[in-house]
């Protein structure tokens, strides 16, 4: 038992085996527009891991495939030859999503999305009534959640 305990950096340094910070798959992404909502609202922040596997339903981040340094959130609907095939949450939205590019190959689909953070109103655009314990109570109750695999949500868009 004596030479087969070592810690992860000893095993590292020898090159025996990479490992890696769980943390570093971890990101924030900020959500600008409305084509994911309701799921996601503009100004709202994604907490995503980074090349985690892909599933239907998943909301996924990518990068769009004809502007390669613009990051889009999208739901995968389904797997199509060539990619997945990736939709917005909102239908009375006319953004940018594979109706308009098509499948979106493995190697541009980014992370997928784990949680949605959504920012408190800042003092100056909060009305007043939300300024009480109450509705402070109510955001913090509602500000974090999980976003999980919706099979119903993408099966509802392929039907789009």
């Amino acid at each position: 038992m004596s030479g087969s305990r070592m810690s992860r950096s000893a095993r590292s340094r020898r090159g025996t085996r990479e490992w890696k910070s769980p943390l570093r798959q971890i990101g924030v992404v900020a959500v600008q527009g409305p084509s994911m909502a309701p799921t996601l609202e503009n100004g709202d922040q994604v907490v995503v891991r980074y090349g985690a596997p892909v599933r239907r339903g998943h909301v996924v981040v990518l990068r769009h495939p004809f502007q390669q340094d613009l990051l889009v959130v999208k739901r995968v609907a389904e797997r199509r030859p060539g990619g997945w095939w990736v939709l917005g949450d909102n239908p009375y939205n006319e953004t940018g999503d594979s109706t308009d590019y098509g499948p979106v190959p493995d190697e541009l689909v980014l992370a997928t999305a784990v949680a949605r953070f959504r920012p408190r109103p800042r003092p100056e655009h909060a009305a007043q009534d939300q300024r009480s314990l109450r509705a402070w109570l109510s955001w913090a109750a509602s500000a974090l959640r999980p976003l999980r695999a919706d099979s119903s949500a993408s099966s509802r868009l392929r039907a789009r």
